[in-house]
Parts: C-alpha cells; structure tokens; sequence
C-alpha cells in the first residue's frame, strides 16, 4: 500500500486568512493510492499537463498508468486535470453524481431555447458530460482501501479511507479543507448545509490517524501526535 500526496491544493478564498472572495485560483489536493494492480488518483485539481508533470515528478507514473479516478465531490476545483485520464475509470460517489446532477439537469432544461446566455449552456453541457462518464463508486475500491461518506459541504462529498497495520489515512477533500481549519474545528461556512459538515468533520477525527485535507498536505490529527 502506498499513499502519497501529488500535488497541494489551496483555497481561492481563505476566510481564516480574512478572505471574502478569490484572490487565487483554487484548486484540491491530488493524492495517489496504490494497491496491488489499481493506481487511484484522487481529485486532480490542477491542469492536466501540471498533474502529469507532478505525477512523473512524485511517483514517476505517466497519465496511461492511473487505473481509477476518484472526485471527492463534483467542485470544478477537484476535477480540472480530469480529461487526460481517458483510460481509466471515472468513479464519484452515488450520492454526489445524484446531488449534482439532478440540478445540472433543471438548469440546464431551463436555458432550453434561450439564444443569448453567455455560453453558460456549453458549460453546463460540458459538465454534464463529465458527470455521466463518472461511475457511482463501489463501497469498496481496494483491500484496505475504502469510500467514506462526508457529505455537509456538498450533498455526497465522500473521502476515501486507506487502513493499514500501524494507522488509518482518510483522504477527506474538503470536508476538513486545511490544516488550520482543522485545529480550529472549523469547516466550510458555504457548505451546502454547515450541520451536516460539522458532523463529517467529527467523524472524520474519531476515525483516523492522519489526514489528508481537501487544501493541504498530510497531517497528523493533533490529538493523536503520540502515534
């Protein structure tokens, strides 16, 4: 088993840093799992030439060798690089695909006919597109490599839990976004529903040893430093 961040994401707008709005291109954390045969990349956040730069820079894989494509959530932040992994499988949890997509669809009907609407209907039918491709994820991926469940910030955000002998890792997207948001027991104040995400985020650190937040490099939860 192998566990190993590609790339670090960031916020386009940190509130914690007193931010209202984008002062930066946002874009997730991308974290690579291997076990036995599968190479799972998860939320490939950046461009797709900068994550195959960073692929061949941290784990000397080229975009042809990743097997499954896992989206924490369905946020244009986790999915920018998605394109060049045409040979693997495209998974999202079911309640996200569901979530999303039922109002991509009305949206979408509802800018039926319409001739001027700023290329918005391209946009939406491109998103459509992407979301039909992904394949609601099985419960689990691998041995040891696992779907859990985290919705509040979106409707189905779900992490992936990686459990090995000596400590357990949930790859959490943006269900806990930092490593200050973290210690600060904060998450999201956009969540879909605040309620929710505060329950995920509980979860979340009763559950693991280290954490790989939506935003940020692999952690250590605070209270468990001793492990």
């Amino acid at each position: 088993m192998d566990v190993k961040v590609i790339s670090i994401g960031t916020l386009s707008a940190n509130p914690l840093w007193g931010e209202r709005q984008a002062v930066r291109t946002g874009h997730a954390t991308t974290t690579l799992v291997v076990q036995g045969d599968m190479k799972l990349l998860i939320d490939p956040g950046l461009p797709g030439t900068v994550i195959a730069a960073r692929l061949a820079e941290r784990a000397n894989l080229s975009p042809v060798d990743i097997t499954h494509v896992f989206l924490t959530s369905f946020h244009p932040d986790t999915r920018r690089g998605l394109s060049i992994f045409e040979d693997a499988e495209w998974l999202i949890h079911g309640d996200e695909r569901e979530g999303v997509g039922i109002p991509l669809a009305a949206q979408l009907k509802r800018l039926s006919g319409e001739h001027d609407d700023g290329g918005v209907r391209e946009t939406l039918m491109q998103d459509v597109a992407l979301l039909q491709r992904c394949k609601p994820a099985p419960d689990e991926l691998a041995d040891g490599v696992t779907l859990f469940p985290m919705p509040g910030v979106t409707p189905g955000m779900c992490g992936v839990l990686v459990e090995e002998p000596r400590h357990t890792t949930l790859i959490c997207g943006d269900a806990i976004p930092t490593l200050a948001h973290l210690e600060q027991g904060k998450v999201l104040s956009t969540a879909l529903s605040v309620d929710q995400a505060r329950k995920s985020f509980e979860e979340a650190v009763e559950i693991a040893d280290l954490l790989i937040p939506g935003r940020d490099n692999l952690v250590v939860i605070p209270m468990k430093r001793a492990f």
